[in-house]
């Protein structure tokens, strides 16, 4: 189990990785749902040994909306919108893997320099979940479509989620859940207003706002 929990760390980092790199938009919802099922994965896999049913409940709703629902929702936004497959990112490519390389070490370099972290969260959880976090952070900033914006801050949201696996006690699965639901007002919101910008102008890209005038 050790191991499985260990693998689906690493997997989570190399998703992270790659919707950096990846310059497309359906490639960016695929891998969110991928994480989506990673963490799904890593709360059936309890590092002390013990799962119960709140755990289980849990896991369910973390696969059904972030592995299953957001990434359709998005899916069918993109389609009906008629979105770009590809992200226009401000920054380039190279940049945002190169911070996200940095980002990465950072969280490496922070772990070992919290004492109380080694006994808390598990080998390479802690780094992870702030990479993961910083990831979702960079493409908010570097991508100039507001669609991948939304999935930006998805994942930003997957690593704070990522943080709280290991604090998680009894009966706070239900905050847990208050949380996925306020994600899931947000990506609504979120999707109208795209809705929106595209019904008044020709494109979802922000960047093109500098452009209006009074």
């Amino acid at each position: 189990m050790q191991s499985l929990f260990q693998l689906s760390i690493l997997l989570l980092l190399i998703t992270d990785l790659v919707m950096l790199w990846s310059g497309r938009i359906l490639m960016l919802i695929r891998l969110s749902a991928v994480q989506g099922c990673l963490l799904a994965m890593l709360l059936l896999l309890p590092v002390n040994g013990e799962l119960n049913a709140e755990h289980v409940f849990l896991a369910a709703a973390v696969f059904a909306l972030k592995g299953i629902g957001f990434p359709l929702f998005l899916r069918r936004i993109c389609h009906r919108l008629g979105i770009e497959p590809m992200v226009r990112a401000r920054l380039g490519r190279i940049f945002p893997m190169i911070a996200g390389l940095v980002c990465m070490a950072f969280a490496l370099w922070l772990e070992g320099r919290i004492p109380a972290a080694k006994g808390l969260f598990p080998d390479m959880l802690l780094p992870v979940a702030l990479t993961t976090l910083f990831c979702g952070l960079i493409l908010v900033v570097g991508c100039a479509k507001a669609l991948a914006q939304v999935i930006g801050y998805l994942v930003a949201e997957n690593g704070i989620f990522i943080l709280g696996i290991p604090l998680m006690t009894e009966g706070s699965v239900w905050f847990e859940l208050s949380i996925l639901l306020d994600v899931f007002a947000a990506i609504f919101v979120m999707a109208i207003a795209i809705n929106h910008i595209n019904s008044a102008f020709d494109s979802i890209d922000v960047a093109r706002f500098r452009n209006l005038r009074d």
